[in-house]
Order: C-alpha cells, then sequence, then structure tokens
C-alpha cells in the first residue's frame, strides 16, 4: 500500500509522517539549485519536476515491497502545484501544458502512479501561520504563496476523490496507518484513462 500525505506548508504533512511512519516515508523534493527555469523553459522544468516526483515514486514502490507500506510525503505526481498555480495567476499556462503534458507522458510509461489512499489536511490560515511560527527549524520559503493555494488544492484532491471513489481522506488520522489498511491493492485500470478524466473534470 502506498499512502500520499498531503497539504500545504505547515498544515502538519512532515510532522504526522515522522510521528506515524519512521523509516518508511519517502521525503518531499525540497527546493533545486540545479532546477531550470519555467519562465525560459518550461518544458525542461517540466521534465525536471516530473522526473523528481518519478524517482520518488519509485522510492515508494521499493519501500512497500519490503516493508507493505510506503508513504509520502506530498504527492509524487504533484502536477497539482503548477495547476494550482496557474489558477491563482502565478505560473504561465505554458509552464503548465508543459508539465501536464510531461507528467502523462510518465504514467503511461509507468513511472509514476496512483496512490492507494490520499491523507488531505485542510487548514485554516490562520493555524497554518501559527504552526509556522512554532517551527523555526524551518524557513518556508513562499510561505504565504502556499496559503494561497488551499483553494485549488482542494479542487485538485475533490477530482481525484470523483475519478478513484473513496481514495481521499481529509484528515490525517492520529491514530496512524491501521485504519487504513482495508485501502490496499490499487486499481489495476489504465491510470493514463483514470488520469484524463481526471483533467477533463479539472477543465469543467
Amino acid at each position: 500500500m502506498i499512502v500520499v500525505v498531503e497539504g500545504i506548508s505547515a498544515s502538519g504533512k512532515t510532522t504526522r509522517c515522522r510521528k506515524h511512519a519512521p523509516g518508511f516515508t519517502v521525503p518531499e523534493t525540497g527546493p533545486r539549485d540545479n532546477a531550470p527555469d519555467a519562465t525560459l523553459d518550461a518544458e525542461a522544468a517540466a521534465r525536471f519536476w516530473v522526473e523528481q516526483g518519478a524517482h520518488r515514486w519509485q522510492a515508494a514502490c521499493t519501500i512497500e515491497r519490503s516493508r507493505g507500506v510506503a508513504v509520502c510525503d506530498t504527492d509524487p505526481i504533484k502536477l497539482h502545484y503548477i495547476w494550482s498555480l496557474c489558477r491563482i495567476g502565478v505560473a504561465a499556462e505554458r509552464a503548465w501544458q508543459a508539465e501536464h503534458l510531461a507528467t502523462r507522458d510518465a504514467i503511461a510509461d509507468g513511472r509514476i502512479g496512483f496512490a492507494d489512499a490520499y491523507l488531505v489536511k485542510p487548514i485554516e490560515p490562520w493555524r497554518a501561520r501559527q504552526q509556522r511560527n512554532a517551527d523555526p527549524t524551518r524557513s518556508r520559503r513562499n510561505f504565504e504563496l502556499h496559503v494561497n493555494l488551499l483553494e485549488p488544492l482542494a479542487k485538485w484532491y475533490e477530482a481525484l476523490e470523483a475519478v478513484l471513489p473513496g481514495a481521499v481522506s481529509w484528515n490525517l488520522p492520529e491514530a496512524g496507518l491501521s485504519s487504513l489498511s482495508v485501502r490496499g491493492n490499487r486499481s489495476t485500470e489504465d491510470t493514463v484513462r483514470i488520469f484524463e478524466e481526471m483533467m477533463a473534470l479539472l477543465r469543467a
């Protein structure tokens, strides 16, 4: 079983992963100094970030084979980030389109896929700011930008929930992962079809 823990910065993702999945969490990909600039070369930036996600997905599959469960601190299919930035007018349409196509190719090639369960943590902006201020060890670059992504992030996972019923939980359970054990056995359906159905919902 592969579980994704998702939410904006300071929503508690990493804290829950450390608490409930020590030793079998795939960490989030942080900022990379060698990442191409999407404003200069959208296609190169798209390929770079999709490959980061594909590496994380393969790491999760490896952990799952050995431990039975793997937890991803943020979704390896992180297409929601550029889509959300585009929705709030921060990213260009060409950057979204480039990453959309690169992600579809990676899914079609089997280099990345959909998880068994998605734990998406809604949080009020004031609480996220409170939690950020309580953890001075992390810089949380562009934090206010991430707060503005709350609404599009929710819309993204609502669309995922529509195409994969039962896969999304709008909470991070205090009881840990035991309550998710019945969600194993990822769908063997055509993942490209699932992806395209989801994109159609997001375009509607």
